[in-house]
C-alpha cells in the first residue's frame, strides 16, 4: 500500500521540474507527531507517537504541486506513563488491536503566503477517514553537514475524537496535534 501511495504521489508531480522526493527522517529523530488533550479539565496530558514513517514531494518553485503521506503505528502512543498508555491502546480509546495504523495522505497544498500554506488531505484514525485541512509552515531547507539535502515543515491541527468513532465522553474530547517533519531528499 505504501508503495502504491508513493507511486501515485510521484506520478502527480512528475511534471514539476523542481520537485524533489524526501523521506521523513524518523531514524534520526528529526520528526515528531505530538498531541495534547485536556485531562478532566484540570490539566493538559501531552504525548507523542514514537513510530511513524512517510515521505513527501516538495517543489519550492511550485508549492501547490507538493504532497505528503504518513503512516502512524497507533500502538506507539507514549504519554510517559505505562499504565495510561496501556489504557490508551485499549478498545476504550485507540483500539490498536483492531486499528493498528492511522494515516494521512494529502490531496492538496495551497500556498497562503511566503513559507506558509494550507495542507488538505484524508486522515484515517480508528477505522474512520475524514478530510482535514490545517496550516503549515515551511521551516527551512538546505544542505546538511553529511552531504545531503533536507527540508522541514511544521503544522498544527485539532480533531474531535467523536468524529473518528470514539463514543461516550471521548466523543467530546478535542485533541491538538503538533507536527514536525524533516525530510531527506532522495
Amino acid at each position: 500500500m505504501k508503495k502504491l501511495l508513493l507511486a501515485l504521489s510521484l506520478s502527480t508531480t512528475a511534471l514539476a521540474a523542481n520537485a524533489a522526493d524526501y523521506v521523513i527522517d524518523t531514524q534520526g529523530g528529526h520528526a515528531s507527531i505530538n498531541f495534547k488533550v485536556s485531562h478532566l479539565g484540570f490539566s493538559w496530558l501531552t504525548g507523542r507517537f514514537n513510530d511513524f514513517e512517510g515521505d513527501f514531494v516538495w517543489d519550492r518553485e511550485n508549492p501547490a504541486a507538493s504532497s505528503i503521506q504518513v503512516q502512524i503505528d497507533t500502538a506507539s502512543i507514549d504519554s510517559n506513563h505505562a499504565e495510561r498508555d496501556k489504557h490508551l491502546r485499549s478498545d476504550d480509546f485507540l483500539d490498536v488491536e483492531e486499528h493498528p495504523r492511522a494515516s494521512f495522505t494529502s490531496t492538496a497544498y495551497t500556498p497562503t503566503g511566503e513559507g506558509t500554506g494550507e495542507l488538505t488531505g484524508e486522515f484515517s484514525l480508528h477505522g474512520v477517514t475524514r478530510t482535514i485541512s490545517f496550516p503549515v509552515e515551511h521551516v527551512g531547507e538546505g544542505e546538511d553537514p553529511w552531504g545531503g539535502y533536507r527540508a522541514g515543515f511544521a503544522g498544527n491541527t485539532s480533531i474531535m475524537l467523536g468524529d473518528y468513532g470514539m463514543a461516550g465522553p471521548l466523543g467530546n474530547l478535542e485533541v491538538e496535534l503538533e507536527l514536525h517533519v524533516e525530510g531527506i531528499r532522495q
